[in-house]
């Protein structure tokens, strides 16, 4: 059995910032406060960390337990008018590869696709509804469920448990995302852990937060599917051993996080670029004098 599990935003979808509108336009609503969002952190928290810290802006305090019931409401019902859009003015898209890839991994039996994402369920299905992904998926773990995204990622487990009838071992389960809080909420909870690059997340946090893959995006799935045991390396390497290691240092490696150091340096040399982008190729100064 093996368990997939994606995130949304930057990693299915990008929603054109159909998100922060509706949350800023719910603020704004109960507040008065525009813009709310600009003050908050959004990208890999849950939405009710982000729906709690964006009312604080607001507010200057934390909302109620009536107050957030009210701002989730307002925050619903606004979406689907921030989702239309971004569609219409083409700032709404699939991930590059990811349609591919569902098809392909909800083909195979012994695997379950499922959903770990901060998003409120609802929230997931409206951003997720005009894409046509979201019927690869038949269960989840949302935002509503917990404050703390390796308990969302725990909780999509238990009802993939519960669908399957069946027990499920951390080692079986693989999240993908494109932030380093997903990375991190995978290892709290003892899953594999895979990134987008072309998602939100930030580079340099990516390369700390040490996933067992990074790749651009989906557009070639081998490493994916290598990844997740459901093909062989060509290499003649398999998930926690070496048939011949190059180094002890190398085998100790892979054998903690299924990465070989070509994979290493693979990745180092995009996340380089994708800094060289944001950059424009400026070196960093070195603080030394002229």
């Amino acid at each position: 059995m093996k368990i997939i599990l994606f995130d949304i935003d930057g990693t299915l979808v990008k929603a054109g910032g159909a998100g922060v509108r509706a949350l800023d336009h719910a603020v704004k609503a109960m507040t008065g406060r525009p813009n709310a969002c600009d003050s908050v952190q959004i990208q890999g928290a849950t939405d009710k960390s982000n729906f709690e810290n964006a009312f604080k802006v607001g507010k200057g305090r934390k909302p109620t337990k009536k107050e957030l019931a009210e701002l989730t409401d307002k925050y619903v019902a606004r979406l689907p008018a921030e989702v239309e859009a971004s569609v219409k003015a083409g700032k709404y898209f699939k991930v590059k590869g990811v349609e591919k890839f569902l098809v392909k991994l909800s083909a195979l039996p012994g695997v379950m696709i499922g959903l770990g994402t901060g998003n409120l369920k609802d929230g997931a299905f409206i951003k997720l509804e005009p894409s046509g992904l979201m019927k690869h998926f038949a269960f989840g773990g949302y935002g509503c469920d917990s404050h703390h995204r390796s308990e969302v990622l725990e909780k999509a487990v238990e009802r993939a448990s519960e669908l399957a009838k069946a027990g499920i071992k951390p080692g079986e389960v693989f999240v993908i995302g494109d932030t380093h809080r997903d990375v991190e909420a995978a290892k709290e909870a003892g899953y594999h852990s895979g990134v987008v690059l072309d998602g939100f997340g930030e580079p340099r946090a990516l390369m700390r937060s040490n996933p067992e893959l990074m790749a651009k995006d989906f557009s070639d799935l081998r490493p994916w599917l290598i990844w997740l045991g459901l093909e062989k390396d060509p290499r003649g390497v398999s998930r926690g051993t070496y048939i011949c290691p190059d180094s002890p240092i190398e085998h100790a490696h892979y054998g903690r996080t299924g990465m070989d150091l070509n994979d290493i340096e693979t990745g180092i040399q995009r996340l380089r670029a994708e800094k060289n982008k944001i950059t424009g190729g400026k070196k960093p100064r070195t603080g030394k004098a002229k």
